[in-house]
């Protein structure tokens, strides 16, 4: 009996050894090297420099509330926005009380930075996205911040306007997303103009 245990044991921890070994090295290893050959600039976290240094990432989200900066979408993360490593939505329906108290919560934030705006608040700055992450806008989000960065920072609506139009970043393929404005870089160029 005790010789049955044996001839089963050590080709099950052979194995286990191999199995470790191959899709816990090796094939992060390779997928690791693929990514950085491929996309070496999202493998390397989409950093984004301001005179060399690293300010942030373009593909993650951060926290900006000041009111002379773009506001970005909503972060249901914890404990603390835009945490990447507890990635998640707020899992929260569409009829779920929470939500909409959430949401009149922002609509009201926004209303209180720019009292003269009357226009619709767009979702996409009332509503966390899936992640929890996103570091992009529509362009009908920043465009409804216009008039309120422009007040704030004493510049000609038409200059921000522009600024916004020209960091429109459009999708690869016309069918495929929407054209969407990344709220880091957008606030980089804003802070640049004098």
């Amino acid at each position: 009996m005790e010789t049955q245990k044996e001839s089963i044991l050590r080709p099950t921890l052979v194995l286990f050894g191999l199995l470790t070994i191959v899709v816990g090295l090796v094939y992060p290893g390779v997928v690791t090297g693929i990514a950085r050959a491929a996309f070496p600039w999202q493998a390397d976290g989409g950093l984004v420099l301001k005179d060399g240094r690293p300010v942030g990432s373009a593909l993650i989200g951060q926290a900006f509330s000041d009111p002379k900066h773009f506001w970005g979408r909503p972060s249901a993360t914890s404990p603390m926005p835009y945490n990447a490593a507890n990635s998640g939505g707020s899992n929260l329906g569409p009829l779920n009380p929470a939500l909409a108290d959430a949401v009149k919560g922002r609509v009201a934030a926004l209303r209180a930075a720019d009292p003269g705006n009357t226009a619709p608040v767009p979702v996409d700055l009332v509503t966390a996205s899936g992640s929890g992450l996103d570091p992009d806008i529509s362009i009908a989000a920043a465009r409804y911040q216009v008039a309120r960065i422009a007040r704030v920072r004493g510049l000609p609506p038409d200059q921000v306007e522009a600024l916004v139009d020209r960091s429109i970043e459009r999708p690869w393929l016309p069918l495929i997303g929407e054209p969407v404005v990344n709220v880091l870089r957008l606030n980089l160029a804003l802070d640049a103009l004098r």
